[in-house]
């Protein structure tokens, strides 16, 4: 296998994001790196099982609630509030304000779109950099465009990081990301 390295290390990013489960990974994994019915699905739950052991080992370390948790108490505050939250939205930003723009218009045609202003996410490449340990970067906006609107929302998202005692650096600007420092990613796996 030509490509074995990258496919380990999409394994392990997968691994310790810990967003899917096993199965889920050697799907996404294998669709990834392999010909259309020919990846090795034996091999490849082998590697996944394997990167699950020294993460499981380091999750029972882990304080009861983690940032991942607290994040994600924070989101769920931030959608009773309108703005729609999304986790590792794609991996670059025009992927993620693809991926809420599309949630968003699915909310409306299906009639729970109501009171919806605004979003909020982080993509793949932002999972990627706080994993390697460091800041995490949230994207924001308010869904009719309007930048006065898109930075009441980024308020209103600092505002519930803080309470829920994350430091958060931001300019103030629509132009600007908001920025989660210090952030420990610790997501237990599923």
């Amino acid at each position: 296998m030509d490509n074995k390295a990258d496919v380990l290390s999409a394994v392990r990013r997968h691994v310790w994001a810990g967003t899917y489960d096993a199965e889920e990974i050697a799907v996404i994994v294998g669709e990834e790196f392999f010909p259309p019915g020919r990846a090795d699905f034996d091999w490849l739950r082998a590697r996944i099982e394997e990167a699950f052991r020294p993460k499981r080992a380091e999750e029972a370390t882990w304080p009861a609630v983690t940032d991942c948790d607290r994040l994600d108490r924070v989101f769920e505050t931030l959608q009773t509030q309108g703005i729609l939250v999304e986790q590792d939205a794609g991996l670059t930003k025009s992927d993620g304000l693809e991926i809420v723009t599309e949630a968003y218009e699915a909310a409306q045609a299906d009639g729970e779109g109501d009171g919806i202003e605004g979003y909020c996410f982080y993509h793949g490449q932002d999972l990627e950099r706080v994993m390697g340990g460091g800041d995490l970067c949230l994207a924001f906006g308010h869904f009719s465009g309007n930048k006065e609107l898109g930075v009441g929302i980024g308020r209103r998202i600092k505002h519930a990081l803080e309470a829920a005692g994350f430091a958060v650096e931001w300019d103030g600007s629509i132009g600007t990301r908001l920025l989660v420092k210090g952030f420990r990613w610790q997501r237990r796996s599923p």
